[in-house]
């Protein structure tokens, strides 16, 4: 496996669930991790938690939605620092009325802007150190939703993980020559705050217990950022043995 004691993690949406999980892994296999979102409160308590383990954190306020806050996340990071080994692209949003027949205008365009737009100004920002440095890692996490279509996850938020897949592809495609590896981690469920908020899919009892756990996918995370540079796992899915999105009806109400 790679040490990465030396490397500079960025972890987007390092305040809760997945996030905070992929900076706790990726602190105790040795990196330096900044985590950013929009609320100053969570980041500490992600900060606090890597340090009593014995890691290093920061923590960068940030807003996908706001492209020149992404830029300026990533230009305070790479002053700091120098350069970003690992960008883990967790952040991303979806709403409650998300399926066609009951959007608000705007609500689309604002899950592209966030799941999307965000995600290619943070990539954007990192990768001409990557290419001089001729090593990167991009950990795009997608979701099961882009893997298989599903009712539950709405028409704006399944369309943006599925496209955060072909831009993966296109990195690796592009980018490879220069050291740099993508990869879509696509969870199925996982027990997270965000999962609360898709309307009545985690309403049945004993549905956290057989979910993913975020330590499940932080660890996945870290392990795909302890690979040898010279190995890209493009595409990874991961799903609880008891998988849901298998048996959940197309009924469950909107």
């Amino acid at each position: 496996m790679r040490n990465i004691k030396d490397c500079i993690a960025w972890v987007s949406g390092g305040g809760s669930g997945i996030g905070r999980s992929a900076a706790i892994e990726l602190a105790r296999a040795g990196a330096t991790v900044i985590v950013s979102g929009r609320r100053e409160e969570p980041l500490l308590e992600t900060v606090e938690m890597v340090t009593a383990a014995g890691g290093r954190a920061e923590l960068e306020l940030m807003d996908l939605a706001d492209k020149q806050q992404c830029l300026k996340a990533a230009s305070n990071i790479l002053e700091r620092h120098g350069k970003v080994d690992i960008l883990v692209n967790n952040a991303a949003t979806n709403i409650p009325t998300r399926h066609w027949n009951n959007m608000e205008d705007g609500d689309f365009e604002h899950v592209i802007n966030v799941n999307i737009n965000g995600l290619y100004h943070c990539t954007s920002a990192v990768l001409p150190t990557m290419r001089e440095n001729r090593d990167g890692l991009i950990i795009n996490v997608a979701s099961w939703a882009a893997v298989h279509n599903t009712y539950l996850s709405g028409a704006a938020y399944s369309t943006s993980k599925a496209a955060l897949r072909t831009l993966t592809d296109t990195l690796n495609m592009e980018e490879g020559q220069n050291g740099i590896r993508a990869t879509a981690i696509s969870p199925a469920e996982v027990a997270t705050a965000f999962a609360k908020q898709r309307p009545g899919g985690a309403a049945a009892e004993g549905a956290y217990d057989i979910a993913l756990q975020p330590e499940d996918v932080g660890e996945t995370i870290a392990f795909v950022a302890q690979l040898p540079v010279r190995a890209c796992i493009n595409d990874l899915v991961i799903s609880p043995s008891h998988n849901r999105w298998y048996t959940l009806a197309r009924s469950v109400k909107a």
